[in-house]
C-alpha cells in the first residue's frame, strides 16, 4: 500500500488542475485561492493565461535551492513506492511510471522557475491550514488538492474540520481533490466536514471530475456558499 510519514512536495501541472477541479472557463475569470499547492505549476502556467491565482504553502518559507532539494530528497522514495503499489493507479493519461516522473519534474521545475518572481508579486504566501492570512470572502474560489483528505492518518479529524471551516471563511467556493485517503480508502473526514460546511450555510455535493491517477479518486467535494 502507498504510504507517507508527511506530507511531501509534490508538483502537478495547470492541465491536472483543470481536469481535477473541473475548472471551467468562468471559473479561470474568478479570484483563486490554492491552497497547499506546494511545488505545482499551476501558479505558474495560470498567471501567463491571464488568471488571478494565488497560492498558499508552509513551503514558501524556503528558498529555491531548499525547495529543489527537498523535491530531489523526496523523489526517489515517491517514484519508487509508486512503482512497488502500481495497481493502485490508472495508467491512461499518464501512460506510464517514467511518463509520471517527468511530468512531475516538468512541472516542478516550472514552479521553481516562477517562484522568486512570484514571490515579489506576492502570488506565492507562506502560510499553512488551518489559519490563513487572508480576509473573510477575499477569494471567489479555493482549491485545495491532494492534502485533505489525503493525509488523513497524519492530519488528523481535528485539523480537517477546522481547515475546511478557514476555506470556508475566505472563500465563496471550496472544491477539494481527492476524497481518498493513501492506500485508496475514502476519508471517514469527507461526511463530517460537509456535515461541518452544511452548518454554517456552504451547499455540500459531492462531483466527478474528468480526471482519475489515484484509481477510484474520480470525485471532488465542493462547497458554495448558500445564496442569501
Amino acid at each position: 500500500m502507498f504510504t507517507l510519514d508527511q506530507v511531501v512536495p509534490w508538483g502537478r501541472s495547470f492541465d491536472e488542475y483543470q481536469r481535477m477541479f473541473a475548472l471551467s472557463e468562468a471559473d479561470l475569470r474568478r479570484r483563486i485561492l490554492g491552497c497547499g499547492d506546494g511545488p505545482a505549476s499551476f501558479n505558474a502556467e495560470a498567471t501567463r493565461r491571464g488568471v488571478r491565482v494565488t497560492s498558499c504553502d508552509p513551503v514558501y518559507q524556503f528558498t529555491p535551492a531548499q525547495l529543489r532539494a527537498r523535491i530531489d530528497a523526496t523523489r526517489n522514495d515517491v517514484i519508487e513506492q509508486t512503482r512497488r503499489n502500481v495497481h493502485e493507479f490508472v495508467w491512461t493519461a499518464i501512460p506510464s511510471l517514467e511518463a509520471l516522473e517527468r511530468m512531475r519534474m516538468a512541472a516542478m521545475t516550472e514552479f521553481l522557475g516562477d517562484f522568486p518572481a512570484g514571490k515579489i508579486d506576492a502570488r506565492y504566501v507562506e502560510a499553512a491550514l488551518p489559519s490563513l492570512p487572508f480576509a473573510d470572502r477575499a477569494f471567489d474560489l479555493a482549491l485545495c488538492s491532494h492534502l485533505l483528505f489525503l493525509y488523513t492518518v497524519q492530519l488528523g479529524e481535528a485539523l480537517h474540520r477546522a481547515a475546511v471551516r478557514e476555506l470556508c471563511r475566505v472563500a465563496d467556493e471550496v472544491r477539494v481533490f481527492p476524497l481518498l485517503a493513501l492506500g485508496g480508502e475514502r476519508s471517514p473526514f469527507v461526511a463530517v466536514v460537509a456535515a461541518d460546511a452544511q452548518a454554517t450555510g456552504m451547499v455540500a455535493s459531492i462531483e466527478n471530475v474528468p480526471y482519475e491517477f489515484q484509481r477510484g479518486a474520480r470525485e471532488m467535494l465542493r462547497l458554495t456558499r448558500a445564496a442569501g
